[in-house]
């Protein structure tokens, strides 16, 4: 009998393929000789390959007709056992369904944001469980796995592991503590002027520096944390996702909110603080959990996606993080 061969989707993005990198890993481990074909956005990867889950990683833009034209006759001229959507949305539905895939795996009604989804799959799973590594992993056992999701270690390139170590030290950085300040939409971002009060604060108390990790369109962002950090004299990073990757790999602590470099830092191994506002901890957050996630009592759960900063997220204090991240460098590694 043949190796069973799995197309995974899961096309974005940074922090959503973090979390579905446990619920693959249990599919490998449940079939150690399958071929695992993994579709992604060119952009991310080299981040799936960092996981090791993939046997072949496929490309697609979906907002290119040939691009999508390309890689669905690659999926019509392949034999799958099943085809998994750990994303739920239709232009992650529609690639194996128009690809001819005849089991497809997906989210029920229940758990998809977008309408109408679930009628392009064959077997839609009801999920249980609340975080969404969680309820990826509902969706591997649907597939035949032992377990809904397992461990798993991402590979950093040492090359350029480094070049950020040698960028970091011709600036006189060598222990470090990232802030992470941006976040998807800037509702669920703690205020950039904390985060310049707490990067001074770290370097006037423990003597550390930090560098400011931003993303495309963040720049702003960066530059009002800076310039809320008075003498702290942090560094504003920029780099792809290799750098980034090997900026979080080697810093003894990060804090952010709900945002991709969070999670990739966690699952590196790295010590976090977590600030969230209109997300769920329970759904989004830090996975597996986290000793320290700092959020109102009372804040409203929501997704949309707000300009100003949520209420809740103004309820946390510097003082608040400050004594977090104090907590978590003193925790055991």
């Amino acid at each position: 009998m043949p190796e069973p061969r799995f197309l995974v989707v899961r096309l974005g993005s940074l922090g959503d393929i973090v979390h579905t990198f446990p619920a693959v890993a249990a599919l490998c481990e449940s079939f150690p000789q399958a071929e695992i074909v993994w579709l992604t956005h060119p952009r991310w990867v080299e981040l799936v390959a960092s996981s090791g889950l993939a046997s072949q990683i496929w490309s697609v833009d979906s907002r290119d007709l040939s691009d999508v034209r390309a890689v669905l006759a690659k999926i019509r001229g392949e034999r799958w056992d099943a085809a998994i959507d750990y994303q739920g949305l239709w232009k992650s539905a529609l690639l194996p369904f128009l690809g001819g895939a005849r089991r497809r795996i997906g989210f029920s009604s229940s758990t998809v944001r977008e309408f109408g989804v679930p009628i392009l799959y064959t077997d839609c799973v009801e999920c249980k469980t609340v975080h969404i590594a969680d309820q990826n992993g509902e969706l591997s056992l649907r597939a035949g796995a032992s377990q809904g999701v397992a461990a798993m270690k991402l590979q950093v390139n040492a090359m350029e592991c480094q070049k950020v170590h040698a960028d970091l030290k011709a600036l006189g950085i060598d222990h470090y503590v990232v802030l992470s300040p941006g976040g998807g939409w800037r509702s669920k971002c703690w205020p950039a002027d904390r985060f310049g009060a707490l990067c001074q604060k770290i370097r006037e108390d423990l003597n550390l520096r930090c560098v400011i990790n931003y993303g495309p369109g963040e720049a702003d962002l960066a530059a009002a944390v800076k310039a809320a950090s008075g003498n702290a004299e942090p560094v504003a990073y920029d780099g792809e996702l290799g750098q980034l990757m090997a900026l979080l790999q080697n810093a003894i602590c990060i804090v952010g909110g709900d945002t991709g470099p969070l999670h990739i830092a966690l699952a590196l191994g790295v010590k976090g603080v977590a600030i969230f506002g209109p997300t769920n901890p329970a759904r989004n957050g830090p996975y597996p959990p986290q000793p320290i996630v700092l959020r109102d009592p009372e804040a409203q759960t929501t997704h949309d996606r707000a300009t100003g900063t949520a209420p809740s997220l103004l309820k946390i204090s510097v003082e608040q993080v400050f004594a977090a991240v104090q907590q978590r460098l003193g925790d055991p590694a």
